[in-house]
């Protein structure tokens, strides 16, 4: 019997002894090109995933690229993130290349987790439904579409403003705007008026966007593994909504186009096929994820800025004023309105630039090909960082003063400014998170002044920008 333990004891030896070899030569294997840009891969597996998301964690995701950048290269170096072999670019060049090559040589990529966390029903990856709902989407999130939508989005922030805000003396910042723009997702995609049927979902949509880009480890209490069952129940939820709304459609109850969810359900593809149930639910789980976490971001932000800025809060109270005396009691913001809003843009963007919520983005080569001078080949993953020029003093000076008039007249260079991605990728919803911002500053600035509770508050990335303590303020409301 002894012998059979250590017979067992030196298989297990040599399986995990083969195992690890394997992992490094595979590991090392991924960077046995010619030429490749410099930089080192990290450990087997895990590569520098590690550091690239603690940095974040720390509240300076600009720092892992910025070291590299010092150490390597100012515009192309290589890693493993995620457990990929990649390049990360970096600059305006960059910036360009990758934009202008979208499925030339380089196309969209997510990390396995998204996957598993936005499983497609169909037998198709991601990046496919991902091309089939910018087909979708233009037509209910282009400017002449969203015009009818401004009074919505006043009436809600009005509700949200009088509910969560009015007669408090102090709020938490951060979580009242994600209800926010999320409630206002729920209205303009599903039509979900009531406030309790959105609150039902809060909870897991921010356990949901807390574990898109984690490592993919799915162990009980991992925030990947939250993510999934987060997933998992929006799913059924969503999938009762979209049964009642055929119900609905059916009986002449709901409009065909009322929204997104009701387009989803009446229009067919080339082929004359419609979408299941399931496939409308996965494409409303990641609509309504984009929807509403950057915005949230974002406005929180703004809030931060203008505690910090006196003047320019001054200044962006004085242009919402001046839009709220121009309108009778109980008049909505009009299209005509927001685009009054320029200098609140303006604070908006600089806002974006410092606290981008979009930090970068994936890519993969398609193709081999030279950059720079250096070969990146087929099937590497490609990150683009939008601190790599926002931070820049090349592309903005004195990149951490905060100064709106960088965006007057033509405003930035093209590609420096780069929240929204750009290129073919453009956030199809780049016009629709501008008027829920705008919409948000006007019913904000005319009601309160407010001052930050904590001076010195850690911003913590993960993925998207967030402060540790969700930015408890102080209000001073406005006597009506």
């Amino acid at each position: 019997m002894e012998h059979f333990y250590i017979t067992l004891l030196l298989l297990f030896v040599s399986f995990v002894t083969l195992s690890l070899f394997v992992l490094f030569y595979k590991h090392r294997s991924n960077y046995s090109a010619d030429n490749l840009p410099p930089g080192r891969p990290g450990l087997p597996l895990v590569g520098e995933t590690l550091e690239f998301l603690s940095t974040g964690w720390k509240g300076h995701p600009e720092k892992f690229i910025f070291d590299r950048m010092a150490k390597y290269s100012s515009q192309v170096f290589k890693t493993n993130i995620l457990g990929e072999p990649a390049a990360v670019f970096c600059g305006v060049a960059c910036n360009k290349f990758l934009f202008s090559n979208e499925n030339k040589l380089v196309t969209a990529w997510w990390p396995s987790s998204v996957e598993k966390i936005f499983p497609s029903s169909l037998q198709t990856s991601s990046k496919e439904e991902s091309k089939k709902m910018r087909k979708l989407l233009p037509q209910f999130l282009k400017p002449e579409a969203l015009q009818r939508y401004i009074g919505i989005m006043d009436a809600i922030a009005n509700e949200h403003f009088a509910s969560q805000w009015e007669n408090k003396e102090q709020v938490l910042v951060f979580p009242l705007a994600k209800r926010y723009t999320f409630w206002l997702a729920c209205r303009l995609f599903l039509s979900i008026e009531d406030p309790h049927h959105v609150s039902k979902f809060e909870e897991p949509f921010h356990l949901l966007a807390s574990g898109i880009i984690s490592l993919p480890i799915d162990l009980p209490g991992t925030p990947f593994n939250r993510a999934i069952k987060a997933s998992n129940f929006i799913r059924k939820e969503l999938l009762k909504i979209i049964k009642q709304r055929k119900v609905d459609l059916s009986e002449g109850k709901a409009s065909p186009t009322q929204d997104i969810l009701s387009h989803m359900l009446l229009t067919s593809d080339e082929n004359g096929q419609f979408m299941t149930e399931v496939d409308i639910a996965d494409k409303i789980l990641g609509l309504l994820i984009g929807g509403h976490d950057t915005a949230s971001a974002a406005c929180t932000f703004i809030v931060k800025y203008l505690a910090e800025l006196p003047d320019i809060y001054e200044l962006v109270y004085k242009e919402q004023m001046e839009i709220a005396k121009s309108k009778a009691p109980g008049d909505s913001l009009t299209w005509d309105d927001v685009q009054k809003m320029k200098y609140s843009w303006n604070v908006a963007c600089e806002v974006l630039r410092l606290a981008p919520p979009l930090q970068g983005a994936f890519r993969e080569a398609i193709n081999d090909f030279i950059f720079n001078g250096f070969s990146i080949p087929k099937g590497w993953k490609l990150y683009w960082s939008a601190n790599s020029t926002h931070r820049s003093p090349e592309c903005f000076p004195e990149p951490l003063k905060f100064d709106p008039t960088r965006f007057e007249g033509k405003g930035p260079a093209p590609y420096t400014f780069v929240p929204f991605g750009g290129g073919p990728r453009m956030c199809p919803g780049k016009e629709y998170a501008r008027l829920e911002i705008l919409v948000f500053m006007h019913n904000i600035v005319k009601r309160f002044k407010w001052k930050k509770l904590v001076a010195d508050e850690k911003i913590i990335v993960d993925p998207m920008p967030m402060p540790a303590k969700g930015l408890p303020v102080l209000l001073y409301p406005y006597k009506s």
